[in-house]
């Protein structure tokens, strides 16, 4: 798909149920056209990896995605050597009187490749969007190793050689920011933070992500989301919590908030038994009233 414009991507976006203001909108379509990786911060569940999900879709091409955590190492990020295969074709040559050569042990046809050297790899026909989810989980050795790839698109892998991209891949990388990243790797990237959306905007987003939704059921519980991330909470429900709560409630067959079926559903919007006990009755009573005002 060919973008023009920052608002035809907008368009775009919107078309796949993706609602982007007009910053988030300029920073990927500066991505899109400068080929720089996006950096996207924020808290959890505001749709960083879904605008890579997105993307993937509205570009046509395969999103490839690397969920990163504590304990990350090239092995499971970029690639490993089968081993077992490697063996058994060394017992395969001894036994035919055949010695394999290094070359031959190390080959290709006995790499087994991960997501880091699939994105680096893969051109047609077209290249793919990478996700690097969560960048902020790896440890800082890992957060170094991606500076060769994010610079180059290049990854080297000493048995066999450097491996570059014939067509760099979009590159989104997410963080909820539980660690501070290092300089060196945001420098590669353009940045954008994604905050909670206005009530607009996240009544606009249940609309398009649940349009079967009771009109008033939406205005209701988008209105009593953004009234509980007021409230001093150890985890603060984000657009993710409000779409599930909304499906919830349509699968419990409500068409309005009511205060028993509100305290008995706060565990999907809520994670902690803390946060359901502080607002469970009288908080969420006022909370209720207040919304079904502002409707």
């Amino acid at each position: 798909m060919n973008i023009a414009s920052i608002d035809s991507l907008q368009e775009a976006l919107q078309e796949h149920h993706y609602i982007a203001d007009r910053g988030l909108a300029t920073s990927l379509f500066l991505s899109l056209k400068l080929r720089r990786p996006l950096f996207l911060e924020g808290e959890t569940g505001v749709g960083k990896t879904e605008i890579a999900k997105v993307l993937a879709r509205l570009l046509d091409t395969e999103l490839i995605r690397l969920q990163c955590y504590e304990g990350l190492d090239v092995h499971h990020a970029v690639y490993e050597w089968n081993y077992t295969r490697q063996m058994m074709s060394i017992r395969l040559a001894e036994g035919s009187g055949k010695e394999l050569g290094e070359e031959e042990i190390f080959g290709p046809q006995f790499l087994l490749r991960r997501p880091l050297l699939q994105a680096v790899e893969h051109s047609e026909p077209r290249p793919a969007v990478l996700l690097i989810d969560e960048v902020d989980r790896s440890d800082e050795e890992f957060e170094a190793f991606l500076l060769e790839i994010l610079s180059d698109f290049q990854i080297t892998i000493p048995e066999i050689g450097t491996v570059r991209a014939a067509k760099p891949p979009m590159v989104v990388l997410t963080s909820n920011r539980t660690r501070e990243i290092h300089d060196a790797l945001k420098r590669r990237c353009l940045y954008f933070w994604i905050d909670y959306p206005s009530f607009e905007k996240e009544l606009q987003i249940v609309q398009a992500k649940i349009p079967d939704a009771p009109a008033k059921l939406s205005r209701q519980v988008t209105r009593f989301v953004q009234e509980m991330r007021q409230v001093d909470l150890y985890k603060i429900p984000g657009v993710a919590e409000t779409l599930d709560w909304i499906t919830a409630l349509i699968a419990l067959d409500q068409h309005s908030l009511e205060l028993t079926v509100v305290d008995e559903t706060l565990g999907v919007i809520l994670k902690y038994q803390e946060d359901i006990e502080k607002v469970q009755g009288d908080t969420t009573l006022a909370i209720i009233e207040r919304a079904h005002t502002a409707t």
